[in-house]
């Protein structure tokens, strides 16, 4: 192999997505994947139903999860709704310098996707697609588009 080819080959395995179709993966990544979603939680001040309703799950399974209780591997819609929350976390530490990045979520927002709402509520009422559709306006309005 060439040195250019060693170099394509390296960038393309890293910049490569995880299957979260693939169980192997999901049970490999679900202990990180749960811990960021709490810290995550924590640091926007959800509520325990608010925790529950982005993550997808019951008010039991969101208590169990906390308690390191669960046994199975998070399922695709969890993992996607994890990257998507996180993918909005980082990019709003990166938008604000201070405490507004985990402040924001939970602020009124007159902005078209929002109507009005928290960005919290819009994601709950809206599910996966919004979640993503607020992942790709906080890269749009840091120019990260």
């Amino acid at each position: 192999m060439t040195a250019l080819q060693l170099n394509t080959t390296a960038r393309k395995t890293h910049t490569e997505a995880p299957n979260f179709a693939d169980l192997e993966t999901r049970k490999r990544l679900t202990d990180t994947g749960v811990k960021a979603f709490i810290k995550l939680a924590k640091q926007w001040e959800l509520t325990n139903p608010e925790a529950a309703a982005l993550l997808g799950v019951s008010l039991s399974t969101w208590d169990r999860i906390k308690r390191g209780d669960r046994s199975e591997a998070l399922n695709q819609d969890q993992f996607t709704r994890i990257s998507a929350l996180i993918g909005t976390f980082k990019g709003l530490h990166l938008l604000f310098a201070d405490q507004m990045a985990d402040r924001w979520p939970q602020l009124s927002n007159r902005g078209s996707l929002f109507g009005n709402r928290r960005p919290i509520d819009a994601m709950i009422e809206g599910g996966i697609p919004r979640m993503l559709e607020v992942r790709r306006y906080i890269d749009a309005v840091r120019g990260g588009l």
